[in-house]
């Protein structure tokens, strides 16, 4: 059995062998669930890899199509609009 402890900043490190038998590298997130002896720990599932097909038309827009040029201009603008609100 593996023993670990919880620091000041309410952090928990999982033992190395743990980590690697499990194949979870840094970064990996967890949802943790209170069950009646402690807490469960389990890996999120990463999305899977979307392709065009499956995502187009999920943001409706109406109207004619833009062209790069167009939409390059319209980025352009908004990240002007928020320098000037100090957003960066």
């Amino acid at each position: 059995m593996e023993r670990t402890r919880l620091s000041s900043k309410g952090q928990v490190i999982l033992p190395k062998s743990i980590r690697k038998a499990r194949g979870w590298p840094p970064g990996t997130e967890f949802s943790v669930e209170v069950v009646d002896d402690g807490v469960l720990l389990r890996p999120l599932k990463p999305f899977g890899a979307s392709r065009l097909e499956d995502v187009f038309g999920c943001l409706r827009y109406e109207g004619p199509p833009k062209t790069v040029e167009e939409i390059a201009l319209a980025i352009g603008e908004g990240v002007r609009e928020r320098h000037a609100r100090g957003r960066y």
